[in-house]
């Protein structure tokens, strides 16, 4: 089906706009008055076909703020629609700011909170929605909401973590390169005009270096295209489940990035699953949901196996020990949370400290990874230009 924005008119007079799917223009103005919209505008939105949709998420910066925001107000006992309405005016993000105005007419029309957000999947997650269906069946929607929004606001201080240590080393890796290729396309072949006009016989390295200038000179459309066409098949190959699994793998057992990535891992796993079951979900929903946004496909699938012994009256914490995530340390944590009945406590215990453990572990990649990019990088670089200096010394000598 089609996306349609549209602009109306309440019953009272107030105006809203939206998005909507649905097949026609005439069905579209069909769920208008069922929800009491007179429609204005219909239009129906750009941007559809294989690449439709692409970039319309919101920050989950944003998002945090929104749901910190909410919880406030309903703390304060001001009624659901009266939020959302005030949520939607300050709010910049035009995607983010749609979705609300939506939801607020979706509960005018008689639907409950979180039936309304699950209508944007987009922006709030299952999880989210998980937790808002858990709130509004117990009566506690403002305690949930703040259990949320320090959910989002660790989770993207999580993620704003790693991105930070994962983009140094890709920032200078980069410029590794550019600098090897500068050399190799534009200085090599200045020193190898001078050793031809000589014509005394060259080193082996110096050999090897205009080899290789001489290669990337001649097929240099042909390199570019093949690195395009490998990334090309490396994320055809990787939007697969076996090429995932064989990705998320051997990240995990990588020697430099794999301690990162078990930590954050088990530091993700933990919160959500620890902030769900806290929030009242049960613990069959709550894998479920935790399984999707596992973030790994390693320990996706370990937790689906998890589902599987509990439904069959196991525990929790053997089949996690045995995707090989887990230390042992948290395995048994686990298990104790299970044995005393406090399992939900015991999660978020053990992501408060794995945040510090991730906190810890970006350091020490840090510091790894800058010494050894420099000692790296100068070699490459240091080895070129001393091979193009050998035949100098050697001339210089045979003169002396």
């Amino acid at each position: 089906m089609a996306k349609w924005l549209y602009s109306g008119k309440t019953t009272t007079g107030k105006e809203v706009t939206g998005e909507v799917e649905a097949a026609s223009r005439d069905d579209v103005q069909a769920l208008l008055r069922k929800k009491r919209i007179r429609a204005e505008s219909i239009k129906k939105k750009p941007g559809g076909g294989a690449f439709g949709g692409f970039g319309g998420g919101v920050p989950l910066k944003d998002l945090a703020r929104f749901t910190r925001q909410f919880s406030a107000m309903t703390s304060a006992g001001l009624p659901l629609i009266q939020c959302l309405d005030i949520l939607a005016e300050q709010t910049e993000h035009p995607a983010l700011k749609a979705a609300i105005q939506q939801v607020a007419s979706d509960i005018q029309g008689g639907g409950t909170l979180a039936d309304s957000l699950s209508k944007h999947k987009k922006i709030f997650s299952e999880l989210y929605c998980q937790m808002i269906a858990a709130g509004e069946a117990g009566g506690i929607l403002d305690t949930i909401l703040m259990r949320l929004a320090e959910y989002q606001e660790k989770a993207d201080a999580l993620r704003r973590k790693i991105k930070g240590a994962m983009t140094y080393p890709i920032i200078v890796a980069i410029v590794a390169m550019v600098a090897v290729a500068v050399l190799m396309i534009f200085v090599v072949p200045i020193f190898a005009g001078m050793f031809a006009e000589s014509g005394h016989a060259l080193p082996l390295p110096t050999r090897v270096v205009m080899g290789i200038s001489d290669f990337m000179r001649h097929w240099f459309l042909l390199i570019i295209m093949g690195i395009i066409l490998g990334l090309f098949a490396f994320f055809r190959f990787y939007k697969t489940d076996k090429g995932r699994l064989k990705f998320d793998g051997f990240l995990l057992q990588a020697p430099i990035f794999g301690d990162l990535e078990r930590k954050s891992c088990v530091s993700r796993f933990t919160r959500t699953l620890g902030t769900l079951l806290n929030s009242g979900v049960s613990i069959i929903d709550a894998l479920q949901v935790t399984a999707r946004t596992a973030g790994n496909k390693v320990l996706e699938q370990g937790i689906y196996r998890t589902l599987e012994s509990i439904s069959g009256g196991q525990t929790i914490a053997d089949p996690l020990k045995a995707t090989g995530v887990f230390p042992p340390m948290v395995i048994q944590m686990i298990a104790v949370g299970e044995r005393t009945g406090g399992l939900s406590d015991m999660l978020v215990k053990i992501s408060d400290f794995y945040d510090d453990e991730v906190d810890a572990a970006v350091d020490n990649l840090t510091s790894m990874i800058e010494p050894l990019v420099i000692v790296v990088l100068g070699s490459i670089i240091g080895g070129v230009l001393v091979a193009m200096y050998l035949p100098m010394f050697e001339m210089a000598g045979t003169v002396g």
